[in-house]
């Protein structure tokens, strides 16, 4: 089973570039975030017309999560609990329904920026009800991939220069901890286990020729429970997605796991 996770900064507007990775990438399960879109407005007909059953929890213009799979998909939570007022569309999970089943989430961390102030909070608190989640999830002893858009760069050896990045939301220690955290509970992060290069980048700004300048940074993450690391075979960042016509920042992360 090969499941994905990529931001694709909003899926209507790319539309034809999704079309053209979901194919290219051929993974069998993708967390997609930031729909920037409704339910009701997801292009659905289009990707099951290619095969994908779509579990969507959409926002109108911002955030926005989904999972699509080739398997049948049940079980399905939105929301993280903890702050009943938080009405942002972030986290979605959901069972795939495969021979060997995996229970998967489609994360859309906030970025946090600016810090200090009630963006950078209202992010650690999000940060604190994952790992919460992720603490009752392994207490059922499943595979369980949390795959997404950390918006966490979780080394120095993950962006291209460290100290533009020292201060930002991003890489800022409390978010660094908080992410290290969710691997010590007992979570891997699928990267690390298969490649851990310096230099992998999963996101390049539009800005500033980041792209053609490779300044770039990691953080888009599947986290595996034990279960599912023991199956984990290997991992690739899809950097032909960035140069694609009209493409999202964000490139596809797959992870390869044993049936």
């Amino acid at each position: 089973m090969r499941i994905a996770t990529w931001n694709v900064n909003s899926i209507n507007a790319r539309l034809p570039t999704v079309i053209e990775v979901l194919g290219a990438a051929d993974a069998d399960v993708w967390c997609l975030q930031e729909l920037k879109c409704i339910d009701e407005k997801f292009p659905r007909a289009e990707i099951e017309a290619i095969g994908f059953n779509c579990a969507v929890f959409g926002q109108k213009t911002y955030n926005g999560v989904a999972i699509l799979s080739k398997f049948p998909i049940s079980q399905e939570v939105r929301h993280l609990p903890g702050e009943p007022g938080d009405e942002q569309s972030r986290y979605l999970e959901v069972l795939v329904e495969a021979p060997r089943p995996m229970r998967v989430a489609s994360i859309y961390l906030p970025n946090g920026n600016p810090r200090p102030g009630e963006k950078y909070d209202y992010k650690l608190r999000w940060m604190d009800r994952l790992l919460e989640r992720a603490r009752l999830l392994l207490q059922e002893e499943e595979s369980v991939v949390l795959a997404g858009d950390y918006n966490c760069i979780p080394r120095n050896q993950d962006c291209w220069e460290p100290r533009v990045w020292a201060d930002d939301a991003l890489a800022f220690p409390p978010t660094r901890e908080r992410f290290r955290a969710l691997e010590w509970l007992g979570y891997s992060d699928a990267f690390m286990a298969r490649d851990a290069r310096s230099g992998q980048y999963s996101f390049w700004d539009y800005q500033a020729g980041a792209w053609q300048k490779d300044h770039g940074i990691r953080i888009d993450h599947l986290m595996c429970s034990p279960q599912a690391a023991d199956r984990l075979v290997s991992v690739k960042i899809f950097r032909d997605a960035r140069g694609l016509e009209k493409p999202s920042d964000h490139v596809p992360v797959i992870g390869t796991f044993l049936d």
